[in-house]
């Protein structure tokens, strides 16, 4: 009988104390054998030794799952969303709302006698009272701190008072607007509320308090052209609140221009135009935000103008040694609403400069 841990056959033999050793390399015990994996082999596989023993499967292509498609399709449509009211809508409801149309009056002042002029410009404002006024758009002074407002930051109202002086500046300054090339600078300052009456101010020009385009802006006849471009100008801005999203800005200001013929030479005579504007804005949160205005009153006295002129499309200004006609300002027809009253004042001589040869 066999020792312990001995194979009850005895020793194998050629192994030491008995058996063969060749085939000890091919022994396992039996933890070897139960952790072993056992694979049977296919019919093919059986068949053509050479093919390996298991079939590798073809990668799996991960899907993601519907979940996560759901959820990059919803972003998908609230950013398309969100893009798309932001383009039709940018910042206020939808515009079923109207503004009350602009009213303005244009008042043409004749002098009582010739123009004075002069070949020097500078000549002609030292000697006007327009002598110190300053130059340009720095004539268009803010008030030195923002009033008080009880709905609106004091930023909201300096910016209020900014694009106010803006559109001063864009429509009675602006050398392109002034020989008529343009009313596009003009027009990207208003409320698109506004942008019919204004179109239809300068596609049909009418007297009749809502369709003057010089009521928007000034502009002068083309038999006119600037002799120099440093505008006089001196005026006041203020602003007050009207309501819990009502602000008003009034800009006050009266601003002389060089003029002289067009197609003249250096030699020619200038002869300075006065006018003064009175505009009236108004402004509610949204137009603050897209920097906009609603011109509410326009007000304009400019001279030396001849009455019997029409300056509703364009003021036809007096030059230098021109006279004023006998004939008064267009008639008035009572019987019908369609024409405002036409209104033509006089030129006061204090408003003229003094130079020689004037009386």
């Amino acid at each position: 009988m066999g020792g312990p841990g001995e194979p009850p056959a005895g020793t194998p033999e050629g192994a030491p104390g008995g058996g063969e050793d060749e085939y000890r390399s091919v022994v396992f015990d039996e933890s070897f054998v139960r952790a072993a994996r056992l694979q049977e082999y296919s019919a093919r596989e059986r068949i053509a030794d050479h093919a390996p023993a298991v079939r590798r499967r073809p990668p799996l292509h991960r899907a993601l799952p519907r979940q996560a498609l759901m959820l990059v399709l919803l972003i998908a449509v609230a950013f398309a969303t969100a893009v798309y009211m932001g383009v039709r809508h940018p910042y206020r409801a939808p515009e079923a709302a109207t503004v009350d149309p602009l009213r303005m009056t244009v008042i043409p002042l004749a002098p009582r006698s010739a123009v004075p002029g002069s070949t020097d410009p500078e000549t002609l404002f030292a000697h006007s009272p327009a002598a110190r006024f300053r130059v340009g758009a720095k004539g268009i002074t803010l008030p030195a701190a923002a009033p008080r407002a009880a709905h609106f930051s004091e930023g909201q109202v300096m910016a209020a008072l900014n694009i106010a002086k803006e559109y001063v500046v864009a429509s009675s300054m602006d050398p392109v607007v002034l020989a008529g090339g343009a009313v596009s600078p003009v027009r990207l300052l208003l409320d698109p509320r506004q942008f019919d009456q204004f179109d239809q101010s300068f596609e049909h020009p009418a007297a009749d308090g809502e369709h003057a385009p010089t009521g928007w802006l000034i502009r002068f006849d083309p038999r006119a052209r600037l002799a120099d471009r440093g505008i006089r100008v001196q005026g006041t801005l203020r602003a007050t609140e009207t309501g819990p999203d009502a602000l008003q800005v009034t800009a006050d200001h009266t601003l002389v221009y060089a003029l002289k013929p067009a197609g003249s030479d250096a030699t020619a005579r200038v002869s300075l135009f006065t006018v003064r504007r009175t505009l009236t804005f108004r402004f509610d949160h949204g137009d603050l935000r897209m920097h906009q205005t609603v011109l509410a009153v326009s007000s304009v006295q400019a001279g030396p103008l001849a009455c019997a002129e029409n300056n509703t499309d364009r003021l036809h200004p007096l030059l230098a040694g021109q006279k004023p006609g006998t004939a008064g300002p267009a008639g008035t027809d009572p019987y019908t609403t369609v024409s405002a009253t036409a209104l033509c004042g006089t030129l006061s001589p204090a408003a003229q400069p003094r130079v020689s040869g004037t009386p």
